[in-house]
């Protein structure tokens, strides 16, 4: 098969492609990169190669340099930061060893001021003659299991505080929200480099419950019962939702005004409560590759709960 270069492959969702492609062997991956990061490349065994993604002409010559196939984009890009997957998605085209794009997200809604740029870099690929597929893999496990399983992710606390048996639940807390963990993103991506064909969307379900549900899961983990309170739709669309005490305690450390964040967590709550994350069983990558095993809640929780969360 042909290599396959993971953009933004250094951390988070990136990191745990590149480990688990690597892991499996059957594709040669590298790492494309703004900056150079050699204690990750040791740690990987894999090379990290430098590039300008505001630079086409520079990307198209990396890209045919070192014979890249397929593109896997984990990079997100903020407002004002420029639109460096549709640069992507343009030198890929150009590129004369590059037939295949696949990028993740988590499904297209207003609410996340980031979404105009993904769309873009959407319609850019759609007039292009290259294979492309979308990943929407829901809401991560990962933040469940911090000091349980391996953390891809810079960790955050949404909806539900472990450490301090109290949950905020968002609206009324009965719509299924997906979680997959990132780990299992990985195992998925990996196999689908495999399909000689790609639907242009993929949906991948780790694990679906409502958020009573997860608390319940969480109190049988934990051996413990929670406070529960809730946060309304219409305090959620004023910005206004429960300070949970994991955040006031981990304020100091985070170079962001608390409101924010409180901003951000009400934002994910409109989504969790609207169905952004409710995804059809049917239909789904798993049924395409049955024989991958995603982490569930209740293992992420379990997991959680034997570390002392």
């Amino acid at each position: 098969m042909g290599i396959v270069a993971v953009i933004g492959g250094t951390g988070g969702v990136g990191r745990a492609l590149v480990e688990v492609i690597k892991a499996r062997g059957k594709h040669e991956v590298k790492i494309f990169s703004r900056k150079l990061n050699d204690a990750v490349s040791a740690d990987l065994g894999v090379p990290i190669i430098i590039v300008d993604y505001s630079d086409v002409e520079q990307l198209t010559k990396v890209f045919e340099d070192n014979n890249i196939d397929t593109i896997i984009s984990a990079i997100s890009t903020m407002p004002g930061g420029g639109t460096p997957e549709v640069n992507l998605v343009k030198a890929a085209q150009a590129s004369k060893t590059t037939k295949r794009f696949l990028t993740a997200w988590v499904r297209n809604t207003d609410l996340i001021p980031t979404t105009s740029i993904k769309l873009q870099a959407l319609e850019e690929v759609k007039k292009t003659d290259l294979q492309y597929t979308t990943f929407y893999p829901g809401f991560f496990t990962d933040f469940y299991a911090i000091g349980a399983i391996k953390l891809y992710m810079t960790p955050m606390t949404s909806v539900v505080d472990l450490a301090h048996n109290i949950a905020a639940i968002p609206g009324l807390g009965d719509v299924p929200i997906v979680f997959t963990h990132i780990s299992d993103v990985g195992k998925y991506v990996d196999a689908a480099l495999d399909l000689e064909k790609w639907e242009t969307e993929y949906y991948l379900i780790g694990d679906k419950v409502t958020w009573h549900e997860f608390v319940k899961l969480a109190e049988a983990a934990k051996g413990t019962k929670f406070k529960v309170v809730y946060d309304s739709v219409e305090d959620m669309k004023k910005g206004s939702v429960t300070e949970l005490p994991s955040l006031t305690a981990a304020l100091p450390y985070i170079p962001v005004p608390k409101e924010v964040l409180l901003g951000f967590s009400a934002v994910f709550g409109l989504m969790f409560d609207d169905g952004t994350f409710d995804f059809k069983t049917a239909g789904a990558l798993n049924e395409k590759f049955p024989e991958i095993k995603p982490i569930t809640v209740r293992a992420a929780l379990e997991a959680a709960g034997k570390g002392g969360q």
